[in-house]
């Protein structure tokens, strides 16, 4: 499933020599999508059609760090394995391609395809460097473009841009959709300190509908990569509109982060339940930003990617012939907690396809420390930890025969989780990076439930069903072999514990 070019190869290898060499190098994830080379930011225009996943990308084909901006170009059948394909939209004489959407329109509402064949289109943001340069503040505009052959060719609308800059600095990354109701595309950008909507009947011609935000929520950093869906309360008949708002700096735990807000949208306003001193965030970790939904999902389904990584550091990172990788897909769900409402973010159920065998533990207690990692029989940096403990101080360490490690934990006393990466093997690229992670327990149950997805060089924790979510970055010297968990203040009694073996994707 892997388009590869030879670039590296000798004539005449075997496909799996190639993908080794490729997709083996240290600090690569195995089961985490990267770009073969160079350096990725943003994950853009996710939309499902003819049966594939598009996943598109902030992407500089020429360096290991931010720069003139395309976007780049995968597929997938099940959100898991994906094929690379080439570079979709480039820059031009209006500008870098920054990021933004991707829609079916079915109805052919452009006249850019037909009834039988509907057009792709993507909606992007033009960023015109000379105008930035220039000390002007209009460089940002938003353009389209469409394909009639499942994404593999794209032609930019003539007309470009189709909508212009209001004198707004930060007036970017357009996340558009089909309004049934009012029966227009709606499309929701951000402009610095706020969100912006507006509204069309054939993507081309737009109207500003309204203004949200700048009395809301974080204001730590500027607005960015906003989506906006509804989701039904679990359990319920109750349906609420999820705004999303990437937000850089400012977000828990230093650097960039995503948050959202719950409420109504009639169409044209998107009215606001969360008090304006709220704040709630998809991942509280440091190493999910840009995170945005999937377009037209199979089932309506709401899956979420992010970037997987941070500005504070993200163009020091010691990884080598790529930069950044994407998290893996997250299913969202709506539910009640104590008469809030919260987001959670659920592990797809296609990165348990990728399970190759497993190993369970019933109820035992941990009175100090236990060391799994015989028991398990194979290797600990690509798996997968599910379980449940008494809500008590505990801790899991995964380490390497270096001392390096990563602790991931609950503190009872504060009622909230941690990530400890000070130890984690290479941190001096940022004076940051080694900085405590933490995130409130939302949960009350007496049980705490936890999944932690471990890769080569990240880890990615699902605590209470998703409630809590924390994403994390580290670059061990070599990969961690060695896992354990700790009772740290005293015995702690864990239920069950399930340890899957996860099969690399490429």
């Amino acid at each position: 499933m892997l388009a590869l070019s030879l670039w590296c190869c000798k004539k005449n290898e075997p496909t799996q020599t190639i993908v080794d060499k490729l997709y083996a190098e240290k600090y690569r994830p195995r089961f985490h999508f990267t770009p073969k080379e160079k350096w990725m930011n943003d994950p853009n225009g996710m939309v499902y059609h003819a049966g594939e996943y598009h996943l598109f990308y902030q992407y500089h084909p020429e360096s290991l760090v931010w720069g003139p901006m395309h976007w780049g170009h995968a597929v997938s059948t099940d959100l898991v394995h994906w094929t690379h394909l080439p570079i979709a939209l480039y820059p031009d004489s209006l500008g870098m391609i920054f990021s933004g959407s991707a829609v079916v329109d079915k109805n052919n509402t452009t006249g850019f395809g037909t009834p039988e064949n509907p057009p792709l289109v993507a909606v992007f943001t033009y960023h015109n460097a000379a105008k930035e340069k220039e000390g002007k503040n209009d460089f940002q505009t938003q353009g389209i473009a469409y394909s009639l052959d499942n994404g593999r060719s794209w032609t930019k609308y003539e007309q470009n841009p189709v909508i212009g800059n209001p004198g707004v600095r930060d007036f970017r990354d357009p996340k558009v959709f089909w309004h049934e109701e009012t029966k227009k595309w709606v499309m929701v950008l951000v402009a610095g300190d706020h969100a912006e909507l507006y509204g069309s009947q054939d993507l081309k011609t737009w109207t500003k509908l309204s203004e949200f935000g700048q009395e809301f929520g974080a204001h730590g950093g500027v607005w960015e990569c906003p989506d906006l869906f509804p989701l039904t309360v679990e359990g319920e008949e109750t349906t609420k509109w999820v705004m999303i708002i990437n937000i850089n700096p400012g977000a828990p735990n230093g650097g960039s982060g995503t948050q959202y807000f719950l409420g109504d949208f009639d169409g044209k306003v998107f009215s606001c339940d969360s008090k304006k001193s709220k704040t709630s965030w998809i991942d509280y970790g440091p190493d999910d930003y840009a995170g945005i939904t999937w377009s037209n999902a199979p089932g309506d389904r709401k899956i979420f990617i992010g970037w997987m990584s941070n500005w504070a550091y993200a163009q020091e990172v010691p990884t080598d012939p790529w930069r950044s990788a994407a998290t893996i897909p997250r299913e969202l769900t709506l539910v009640r907690v104590n008469d809030s409402l919260y987001v959670r973010s659920l592990v797809s159920p296609e990165i348990q396809y990728l399970i190759e065998e497993s190993k369970e533990y019933d109820q035992f207690t941990v009175n100090d420390s236990l060391e799994l990692t015989t028991g398990i029989g194979f290797p600990i940096s690509t798996s997968v930890f599910e379980g449940s403990v008494e809500a008590k101080d505990f801790a899991l360490e995964f380490s390497n025969d270096l001392g390096q490690r990563i602790v991931i934990g609950y503190e009872a006393a504060s009622n909230r989780y941690f990530i400890n990466r000070k130890e984690s093997g290479a941190t001096d690229f940022s004076k940051t990076f080694a900085e405590d992670i933490f995130a409130p327990r939302i949960a009350t149950n007496k049980k705490i439930k936890f999944t932690v997805v471990m890769d080569v060089s990240s880890a990615e924790v699902f605590f209470d069903d998703g409630l809590s979510v924390m994403a994390s970055l580290f670059f061990p010297d070599k990969v961690y072999q060695r896992v354990k968990i700790r009772g740290q203040s005293g015995a702690v009694q864990v239920d069950h514990l399930t340890v899957g073996k996860v099969s690399p994707i490429w």
